[in-house]
């Protein structure tokens, strides 16, 4: 980049910029952006973060960075910046034997441990003491052992399975269902936890090959605890790590050097 502008503020001004210069800005008064390359209406000029999109959180705007830097080099490179590598994932198996995973999977129905604060009569006599006691070491661990692994994905194998419903009678939250396939809203009515949430698609496995039906999964109630794996007798259900790779402006310039090449 030619310049590099650091700004701090609280709120986007960007009277400086000349607005014959082919930079439009919308009624908050903001660049009007690609959402997808970061570019504005004049080629070769980016914004990303709060200056784009107004307020987010730190990870937004280290994304933006990210995909303006992808534009940026395809645009000095003369290539159309609107062009992206797909991402990439991998899975691999958590397993590490018959009954032991390389993760906590422990599945605990114990409702949050609360935090503990000083009493309030406390508080009164001293204003600036610090209100929230904090956890033991002994409760931290447990509580950090309630994640719910979301890197850590169920995956299915229908060839494999017998159904013999043991990961269904093991499941905590009732996620799972074997039936007969039909159309999504059906399937949703038939499932043994109704699925409500309809932003939230079904996976409906390949037809068993037992009796034809189906293995359906409501991903809104999994919590990932791995149970299903561990009962299997076939290993028709496995917990899997997944990595996703998104790919950055040094992953862009291999893939045009390898082209070039």
């Amino acid at each position: 980049a030619d310049d590099v502008i650091l700004a701090i503020g609280q709120e986007n001004a960007f009277p400086w910029i000349e607005r014959d210069l082919g930079i439009e800005f919308d009624k908050w008064d903001v660049p009007v952006i690609d959402p997808r390359t970061f570019q504005s209406t004049r080629p070769g000029v980016y914004f990303g973060g709060d200056a784009a999109f107004g307020p987010k959180n730190i990870i937004w705007a280290v994304e933006h960075g990210h995909q303006a830097a992808i534009s940026i080099h395809r645009h000095c490179e003369r290539q159309p910046v609107s062009e992206r590598l797909p991402p990439g994932m991998n899975l691999h198996s958590r397993k590490m034997g018959m009954h032991e995973w390389s993760y906590a999977n422990d599945y605990s129905p114990v409702e949050r441990r609360l935090m503990p604060h000083v009493s309030l009569k406390e508080r009164f006599k001293k204003l600036n003491i610090e209100v929230e006691l904090g956890f033991t070491a002994e409760q931290v661990e447990q509580e950090v052992q309630r994640c719910l692994n979301c890197d850590v994905q169920t995956v299915f194998i229908a060839k494999l399975c017998i159904e013999c419903d043991a990961c269904l009678d093991i499941c905590p939250v009732d996620c799972l269902t074997i039936t007969a396939n039909g159309p999504e809203a059906e399937l949703r009515a038939r499932l043994k936890a109704p699925a409500r949430n309809l932003a939230q698609p079904l996976y409906v496995s390949a037809a068993l090959p037992q009796t034809g039906r189906v293995m359906v999964k409501d991903e809104d109630l999994c919590v990932h605890c791995g149970l299903c794996a561990e009962r299997c007798p076939t290993a028709a259900w496995d917990m899997q790590k997944s990595q996703l790779h998104w790919p950055h402006a040094e992953d862009e310039a291999r893939a045009l050097e390898a082209r070039k090449t």
